[in-house]
C-alpha cells in the first residue's frame, strides 16, 4: 500500500504524467535537455520530474560519456518493473499463470485451444474497431485499414510503429511492449506463439490474404518484437 500511495502521489502532478507518457511511446532513452525541451520547462525541473518516476521505479537512468570532455549525460528509460494500481488488490497475473499452466497440462489440445482462442480475441478486437468506423471491411481503402490496426494495436497496449512499402503490400510493424511479458517469460513458446496467432486474427480480418512473419522478439534480447506482413488489399 505504501508503494501503491507512492505512485499514486508521483503520477498526481499532470506534466509528470505526461512526461512518463512520452517515454512510454519514444522507444529510446530520453534526456533531461529532450524533456525541457518538449515540454516547454527548465532542464531543473524536468530533472525532478524524471528523479520522482525513478524514485518509484517507473523510470531507470545510467550515465553516457559525451566524449566531450564535459559532463556525463543521464539517460532515462522505462524500467522493466510492472506498475500497476487496483482498488480493491486484484491479481490478474497469477490468474493469467494459473489459466496458462492449466491450458498447458492439456498438452497438444491445450495448446491448439489456445492459440485457436487468441486470434478470435485478436479478430474480435478489429471488428469492435470497424463497427466504430464502418460497416463493412469492403469500404475501407488501405490507409483506413491501416489506421484501425494502429488504434487497436495500441489500446492493446503494444506501443507499435509501422511502416508500409510503395505498393502497399507489405507492413512493417514493431511491437515495443508486450502486454504478456511476465507470463510469458515463463512460457515464452507458447505465449508467443499464441500472440502470433492474435496478431494474424487482426490482419485476417482487414486483408484477403496474409503472409505474417516474424523477424525479431524481445525476449531474445532484442528490443522490439518486429513482424513484416505480406497482404493482399
Amino acid at each position: 500500500m505504501e508503494q501503491t500511495l507512492k505512485i499514486t502521489n508521483v503520477l498526481s502532478d499532470p506534466t509528470r504524467y505526461y512526461i512518463y507518457q512520452y517515454i512510454t511511446k519514444r522507444h529510446k532513452d530520453v534526456t533531461v535537455q529532450e524533456i525541457a525541451d518538449n515540454f516547454d520547462i527548465h532542464p531543473n525541473v524536468a530533472r525532478l520530474h524524471l528523479s520522482k518516476l525513478e524514485d518509484v521505479n517507473m523510470l531507470v537512468s545510467d550515465t553516457q560519456k559525451t566524449g566531450k570532455g564535459g559532463r556525463p549525460s543521464r539517460l532515462y528509460r522505462l524500467s522493466d518493473d510492472v506498475i500497476q494500481l487496483h482498488f480493491p488488490y486484484r491479481d490478474y497475473q497469477l490468474l493469467s499463470n494459473i489459466a496458462m499452466q492449466t491450458m498447458l497440462s492439456l498438452g497438444e489440445e491445450g495448446k491448439k485451444a489456445l492459440y485457436l482462442t487468441g486470434k478470435a480475441f485478436g479478430k474480435e478486437l478489429i471488428a469492435q474497431e470497424i463497427n466504430r468506423t464502418s460497416n463493412s471491411t469492403e469500404e475501407l481503402s488501405f490507409d483506413q485499414k491501416l489506421t484501425i490496426l494502429k488504434n487497436a494495436s495500441t489500446l492493446s497496449g503494444f506501443h507499435p510503429e509501422f511502416e508500409v512499402n510503395e505498393d502497399q503490400s507489405k507492413i512493417y510493424f514493431q511491437i515495443y511492449n508486450c502486454p504478456f511479458k511476465e507470463v510469458a517469460l515463463e512460457h515464452s513458446e507458447s505465449v508467443c506463439n499464441m500472440h502470433y496467432e492474435f496478431l494474424k486474427g487482426m490482419f485476417e480480418v482487414l486483408f484477403h490474404s496474409i503472409e505474417l512473419v516474424e523477424k525479431e522478439n524481445m525476449l531474445g534480447g532484442c528490443d522490439s518484437c518486429a513482424y513484416h506482413a505480406i497482404v493482399t488489399k
